[in-house]
């Protein structure tokens, strides 16, 4: 134990960064790699992390360092199911494969759970976008994202010209967050709680210090190759937003999106929009901050550590798996950004953290976490890699 905490100290980095380009006073180390499909992650205050994975070798896996070197050298799979929304509690561990919710109770220290999973949530929709993430609440409830089927509830998906369907029938059981009872096995969709909607798919989802569940969104796609929008137009919205998700919010899919340039939501081609024309998307959610199109965010951690400069703590790291429908336009994204905090309440600003020290779409982000010594953890699905991310600035 005593070299596991030398460890988490210790400010020792890759020369490189393991490939990211980080602000002045920061360096980091790739802790592990080989993970292909890495998604989401959660550190138990032992240093344990626990992690989503997808593709041929997905599941829930359980990572160590046990030699006290800061590489990770145990790599355990406890669940061969692929998933992407991992939770570590004190005595249970959550993972959501594609359908379900998986609880693993867990006793600290431990390295396999202490009994078999129970199936806290069953039968959550498939197909689209499918991945769960979760978020507990203080409170005990279990926040669970069910994304789109399709990308803006067309008669005929992603089709030129096809219209929307009004109302959008996949608003009942999609595109938004539903809220269970974390400690009862059994669950349904149709038992728990919608709790936000118009959220196209909602997977980088946190809760702030306060309590307040948040998430950024994956924005719909196409306006210039099925509405005929110009480049630019198709290039720049919607944006991707982040924002509170309080009981009963409505963020506005399939009906609106956020413009960016024009800050406000206009209503969208599939329902009248010509990208100018507002309706009633005034009277929709609108968000906290607005990051720039398609950069696909996918996972979001707020910073609640003391390692890290005070103008960190409060604020919210956004991992960003990078874009695909910018094109003619250079594609974007694959980064970590940051969004500060002042009072509880978002700036409206962000700021790159990370970036791919070579290619710029070279680093996929998927997943973050903060350890229990304030560093933060990065995690990227194509490159199967996680990194450590430390302060060595010596400003608290």
């Amino acid at each position: 134990m005593l070299l596991l905490l030398l460890a988490l100290q210790s400010p020792a980095c890759d020369a490189d960064n393991g490939g990211l380009k980080l602000p002045p006073g920061f360096c980091a180390t790739v802790v592990a790699k080989d993970l292909i499909g890495v998604r989401h992650l959660a550190i138990s205050p032992d240093g344990s992390i626990f992690a989503g994975r997808q593709g041929k070798d997905g599941g829930l896996y359980y990572l160590r360092d046990t030699t006290g070197d800061g590489k990770i050298d145990l790599v355990s799979r406890i669940f061969d199911t692929a998933g992407t929304g991992v939770v570590w509690t004190p005595d249970a561990v959550y993972f959501s494969p594609e359908d379900r919710v998986l609880r693993f109770p867990w006793k600290p220290g431990a390295r396999t759970p202490s009994g078999s999973a129970e199936v806290i949530v069953q039968g959550l929709p498939t197909g689209g976008h499918t991945a769960k993430s979760m978020v507990l609440g203080k409170d005990g409830s279990l926040f669970v994202v069910v994304g789109s089927m399709t990308n803006s509830c067309q008669e005929k998906d992603r089709a030129s010209k096809s219209p929307g369907v009004k109302p959008c029938k996949e608003l009942e059981t999609r595109a938004g967050i539903w809220r269970f009872d974390s400690r009862k096995a059994g669950q349904t969709q149709a038992s728990g709680k919608r709790w936000g909607t118009g959220l196209r798919n909602a997977m980088a989802m946190s809760l702030a210090p306060d309590g307040t569940l948040w998430a950024a969104v994956h924005g719909r796609d196409q306006l210039t190759q099925n509405w005929g929008f110009s480049e630019e137009d198709g290039a720049e919205n919607p944006a991707e937003e982040l924002g509170p998700i309080t009981e009963g919010i409505d963020y506005g899919w399939p009906y609106c999106y956020y413009d960016p340039r024009n800050k406000r939501k206009v209503q969208t081609p599939e329902y009248g929009g010509d990208g100018t024309a507002q309706g009633d998307c005034g009277s929709k959610a609108q968000p906290a901050v607005a990051f720039p199109a398609h950069w696909a965010p996918n996972a979001t951690v707020f910073y609640t550590g003391t390692m890290f400069p005070a103008r960190y703590r409060g604020g919210v790291f956004v991992a960003f798996h990078g874009s695909w429908n910018r094109a003619p336009k250079p594609q974007q994204g694959f980064r970590v950004a940051f969004a500060p905090f002042e009072n509880g309440k978002a700036t409206g600003q962000f700021e790159d953290f990370a970036l791919p020290a070579g290619e710029p779409n070279s680093i996929r982000p998927s997943g973050l976490a903060v350890g229990p010594d304030g560093s933060l953890y990065i995690g990227a699905d194509r490159e199967g890699k996680i990194w450590r991310v430390v302060s060595v600035s010596g400003k608290p």
